[in-house]
């Protein structure tokens, strides 16, 4: 049986807004919304998927923070796992190579804009732990 694919998503947290990142045109997520993230290397663990992903997305370095949540769906007739936790970005001097654009908002705002659907089934996990 092959091994199910692993995803992290690093979700920042600041004064009850997350942020989140509109992918660039062209693919599957192409101009979605999402939690950054990215498919877990072999050999690698989640903290250092999150390091590496936030510095090629956004030549950022964050600081991986707490498990928050796990998530399995279907992607192209396989399963996979997108796991998240709360990150710290060390700055916000972002270089986008990934997105187009980026934004602090609400949990509630999320439901209104195209956000990419694994990312989506994290948000009522997400909302018990900053309201809970």
């Amino acid at each position: 049986m092959a091994a199910i694919q692993s995803s992290i998503a690093g979700i920042a947290v600041e004064d009850g807004k997350v942020f989140v990142a509109r992918r660039i045109p062209g693919g599957d997520l192409g101009g979605r919304w999402e939690f950054p993230g990215g498919k877990v290397e072999a050999g690698e663990s989640d903290e250092e998927a999150l390091v590496r992903e936030f510095q090629e997305e956004f030549s950022v370095t964050v600081r991986p923070g707490s498990f928050l949540a796990s998530v399995s769906f279907e992607h192209h007739g396989k399963t996979r796992v997108l796991r998240a936790y709360q990150v710290y970005l060390e700055s916000r001097d972002f270089t986008l190579s990934e997105h187009t654009e980026w934004d602090w908002v609400s949990p509630e705002a999320i439901t209104g804009l195209d956000f990419a659907d694994s990312d989506r089934k994290l948000l009522p996990e997400l909302e018990r732990r900053l309201h809970g």
